[in-house]
């Protein structure tokens, strides 16, 4: 069996394509402010839903005002895609 440490010793090849490459740093970005909201009935949480316009059901955790929209902001409506996918999506 292989020395366990000479795995951490090899470079990857990541390590070798990465050479020279900028480093990715992405600061964390704290809300402005959160808030506990309690309600006492499911009647108070679909009235409160319908001012916010946001659906909210007994099991929501959390929500953002403003809300997302998916693919705007969240970076959602962007796909990879090499040439043979390409060609294979119009084949269809």
């Amino acid at each position: 069996m292989s020395d366990p440490h000479l795995l951490f010793e090899t470079p990857s090849l990541w390590q070798e394509e990465w050479q020279w490459m900028p480093e990715f740093v992405q600061p964390k970005i704290k809300p402005y402010a959160e808030i506990i909201v309690r309600f006492d009935s499911e009647s108070d949480l679909r009235e409160f839903s319908k001012l916010i316009n946001q659906r909210l059901t007994s099991k929501t955790k959390s929500l953002r005002i403003p809300a997302l929209i998916l693919g705007q902001q969240s970076g959602t409506n962007l796909r990879y895609v090499d040439e043979s996918s390409i060609s294979n999506l119009r084949n269809k």
